[in-house]
């Protein structure tokens, strides 16, 4: 029997990423067993302390055991954190040193949402791609230069090293892994008994464009400001970059640096938030959307707009506003 190890962090974490894991498992053990077989995960929820407490200590998680009585495990599950990332590694160096070794001696790893960060932490992800939520980007790239974030994928699979998207899209993640670790009939079972969509691969819909600006380059800060304040207009990334008396190859390279977009896709996302919100809240065209956030290439748009947020403009506003439906 296989041994799958979910952690339970220092600190006020997330508690639904902690249960959901452990009912969805005990769920797929309970098939294999109906099914005539034996359970495949023995499971326990592992931690330093013995207890933590959940929403202002109105739950509280009692873990099995303590990490340091587990030598072998075969799979860790580390659940969301809180958003005091910092706190949240300074407070978990035990486990983050465990997590570590046990990748050594072959353990897999998935983590949900924040959990990337102590992934991250432990110096795992240098090099590989990583997902986490979309909200925590802009930190978690100050953090961990190294690693190849991408943030709207909803799960990355690479070399025993799992993540996710951000907040309930963890339950993606657990059918994934089901389907990964006992097979397709067990994970479809628990996609259906736990009404999860199965295959989502995305998150990019989910995401709120908002630039940030705690970079500290002013240059950059003034071109942000400058083409947030114009995303009706075409903005030429040239002209821009002479208005402020820098050359583009230097301006491209800083721009990325500040905000992890190159100044061209920084303007096609404000542009395309901007739409998002249009195409939710009116009852406009496609066409005047497109026309009102400075596109006037249906073709261009149209690719712009799936490739944020995975979705044509025509399937967004059928998802997200409810006032054309029929």
């Amino acid at each position: 029997m296989k041994h799958l190890t979910i952690l339970v962090p220092e600190g006020e974490n997330n508690l639904s990423s902690i249960t959901g894991a452990y009912e969805i498992f005990r769920k797929a053990n309970e098939f294999q067993i109906k099914a005539g077989k034996q359970e495949l995960f023995s499971i326990q929820l592992a931690g330093v302390s013995e207890a933590i407490k959940f929403n202002n200590g109105l739950f509280c998680v009692k873990p099995h055991t303590h990490i340091s009585a587990i030598e072998r495990t075969d799979l860790i599950i580390i659940p969301s954190l809180n958003h005091n990332y910092e706190q949240s590694v300074a407070g978990n160096t035990e486990i983050i040193d465990w997590i570590t070794n046990q990748y050594k001696h072959g353990a897999a790893i998935a983590t949900i949402c924040t959990g990337a960060f102590l992934l991250a932490a432990a110096g795992l992800l240098e090099g590989k791609s990583c997902s986490t939520h979309w909200s925590v980007a802009n930190n978690f790239r100050e953090m961990f230069p190294k690693v190849n974030l991408q943030t709207d994928r909803l799960i990355t699979d690479e070399n025993g090293l799992y993540t996710n998207g951000g907040a309930y899209s963890f339950l993606n993640l657990m059918i994934y892994l089901i389907e990964k670790y006992y097979d397709r009939q067990t994970a479809i079972f628990c996609s259906k008994v736990f009404q999860i969509e199965i295959e989502r691969n995305s998150q990019s819909q989910f995401a709120i464009f908002t630039g940030q600006k705690q970079h500290g380059d002013e240059m950059v800060i003034e071109a942000q400001i400058y083409i947030e304040n114009r995303q009706h207009e075409k903005v030429s990334i040239d002209e821009l970059s002479s208005k402020l008396a820098v050359g583009r190859r230097n301006f491209d390279r800083r721009f990325i640096k500040a905000t992890g977009n190159t100044p061209l896709e920084y303007s096609q996302r404000v542009k395309i938030e901007s739409a998002k919100k249009a195409i939710e809240m009116g009852r406009k065209t496609i066409n005047e959307v497109m026309y009102e956030v400075g596109y006037s290439d249906q073709k261009a748009f149209r690719e712009v707009f799936r490739k944020i947020t995975g979705m044509s403009p025509l399937e967004y506003r059928n998802k997200y506003n409810k006032e054309v439906k029929i």
